[in-house]
């Protein structure tokens, strides 16, 4: 009778659990972007000192950190979880760097692109397809995206580089967009 009763227990949980997924559609699943290629994503996409970027899914916070920290940008991160949310949010804080990284809690698809000088992407390939309409509508002339691995189905890349780690022996395959040729 006993298991009974916590699997009752256990159905609120399940069902707020839909709820949060039901308004807010995981895009990708957490995992970390290795630290060095972090840097060459940003790297990658001529980030400058003052330029303002967003990083899609921003998990932990490294990508947003990193732009602020060492290329000394106005970064946002946009993500749903709550605890990534509040780690990097919590690291942000921590490093003092709060004047120059910040990080939604929110759903990408929801949101205002419309200042970005670079947008960095490590999404599924489906979820950069659901991306697209809104970037377009939303990216000025000049923006550009970096993508991780994933690359943007309805778009042609202006240039693509792919790095072989030694240490991890993996891959890194970065595209960037110019929003100028979507125009």
């Amino acid at each position: 009778m006993r298991p009974f009763r916590f699997l009752l227990l256990l159905l609120p949980a399940c069902a707020l659990s839909a709820q949060t997924t039901k308004d807010t559609e995981k895009l990708a699943p957490y995992y970390p972007t290795p630290e060095i290629v972090v840097e060459k994503m940003l790297q990658f996409g001529g980030l400058k000192a003052g330029e303002k970027m967003f990083d899609l899914g921003s998990g932990d916070g490294r990508i947003v950190i990193a732009a602020a920290k060492k290329f000394k940008a106005n970064a946002v991160g946009v993500e749903f979880d709550d605890a990534l949310v509040k780690q990097s949010s919590e690291k942000i804080k921590s490093l003092g760097l709060a004047t120059l990284a910040s990080i939604i809690h929110g759903d990408l698809l929801k949101q205002d692109y419309s200042s970005a000088d670079l947008l960095t992407v490590y999404l599924l390939p489906m979820s950069n397809d659901k991306v697209t309409p809104i970037l377009e509508k939303q990216l000025k002339k000049g923006a550009r995206i970096v993508a991780h691995d994933f690359e943007f189905s309805a778009w042609n890349r202006i240039r693509s580089r792919i790095s072989t780690m030694t240490a991890r022996a993996a891959a890194i395959v970065c595209t960037s967009i110019n929003v100028e040729q979507l125009r």
